[in-house]
């Protein structure tokens, strides 16, 4: 088995896959599993109907009003509370995400023209229901006063489109290009995913490799590797496939931007993982030793990519170290070619960047899997 023929060693490494059944979890199965239950906790994209509380000191139509709006929102849920001071225990219990304080005498300062202030408050320590409680309350309140503005510009004689013109001289547009809905699930699966694959395939490929260890059968040249790798490259490619098609497609993430530039990602990542997992199953020497250790990385390889955290905001040595990662690159090409459907050219330096650890990957492959002359005598001797 150390001296093989490629296609021999294809077969055969392409029959262990599915044999071993420790191989067959982690290549196959994990992944698959993942991708069914990993999308499933965001499939509402959105946090929303968060718990909020209104306390209203004023009384008046206008407050009422406001809280109509508030509570017409799809982010918040609102209930109504007696003192701010009960708002404060309400979100110390966890019973609500964030509070808005109507003060007392409101309408009459804004019949009166003088300056309002409406308080929000939210709980800063969870980003995502912070966010929609500020949000649900910003718009209930900015629409509420816009309507008010109208009407006192109306009041001055002007035109309803002339009174809405002015309470808004310098219209703003947004749009978040290739996450419509700027959904939290579109935004951190596609990218997760990579990781996933990656982790659960260095661990498979260093069982595989592992267990040749053990058997005293791991060293080979360098066709026999090129097969070793080919086979479980042509399991994984497929398993990658799967993601960025019909994964992707059932839970409608952007996807399909540039098809054949996705292909390339695949062909490249897959091998390149294979080859260092490998190593690290020679490396460890102990077969169920990879399971203990890859398992510890993927959290800082995930914080590493750029994608929970913004790599500027890095410490150097961190962002640096990231590129030595397969998944850091393959992360960034393929959110630009999947969903934003950029060109192979313009991701070249992340495809790039994965070829040539690919290529030391599998130098050190070939240079500590190869066969040693002890090794040879031994077949001899045996043979």
């Amino acid at each position: 088995m150390t001296n093989i023929g490629f296609w021999q060693t294809f077969k055969h490494t392409l029959g262990t896959v599915f044999r071993d059944q420790g191989v067959l979890l982690m290549v196959v199965l994990a992944p698959i599993l993942y991708g069914f239950f990993y999308p499933w906790p965001y499939a509402n994209q959105q946090a929303l109907k968060v718990p909020a509380a209104i306390v209203d000191y004023d009384n008046s139509n206008l407050s009422r009003q406001i809280i109509r709006f508030a509570d017409a929102s799809p982010k918040i849920s609102v209930i109504r509370l007696g003192s701010e001071q009960e708002a404060k225990e309400a979100l110390w219990r966890g019973q609500i995400e964030g509070y808005m304080v109507i003060p007392a005498n409101l309408k009459h300062d804004v019949l009166h023209r003088k300056a309002a202030n409406v308080a929000i408050a939210g709980n800063g320590s969870y980003a995502l229901l912070n966010k929609s409680v500020l949000y649900g309350f910003a718009e209930a309140v900015g629409t509420v006063s816009a309507g008010i503005a109208i009407k006192q510009f109306n009041a001055q004689g002007l035109s309803l489109d002339q009174a809405a013109t002015s309470t808004q001289p310098l219209a703003l547009k947004t749009k978040a290009y290739y996450n419509p809905s700027e959904g939290y699930g579109s935004y951190v699966v596609p990218a997760v995913a990579l990781l996933i694959l990656q982790q659960t395939l260095l661990i498979g490929s260093a069982l595989f490799s592992g267990t040749l260890f053990e058997a005293r059968t791991a060293q080979a040249n360098i066709t026999t590797w090129l097969g070793r790798i080919g086979a479980i490259a042509s399991v994984s490619a497929l398993i990658m496939a799967f993601y960025f098609g019909w994964l992707f497609t059932w839970q409608d993430y952007g996807r399909g931007g540039n098809v054949l530039g996705a292909l390339l990602l695949i062909l490249l990542y897959a091998p390149t993982v294979i080859v260092w997992g490998l190593l690290c199953g020679l490396w460890f020497k102990v077969r169920e030793r990879s399971v203990q250790i890859i398992l510890f990385t993927s959290m800082p390889m995930y914080f590493m990519s750029g994608f929970s955290w913004p790599s500027e905001g890095l410490p150097w040595l961190a962002r640096a170290l990231s590129w030595l990662i397969p998944s850091t690159p393959a992360i960034h090409a393929s959110v630009r070619l999947n969903q934003m459907g950029a060109s192979v050219a313009e991701t070249a330096p992340y495809l790039v960047n994965i070829f040539l650890l690919g290529l030391v990957g599998l130098i050190l492959l070939c240079w500590f899997g190869r066969i040693r002359p002890e090794t040879a005598t031994q077949e001899t001797d045996q043979a």
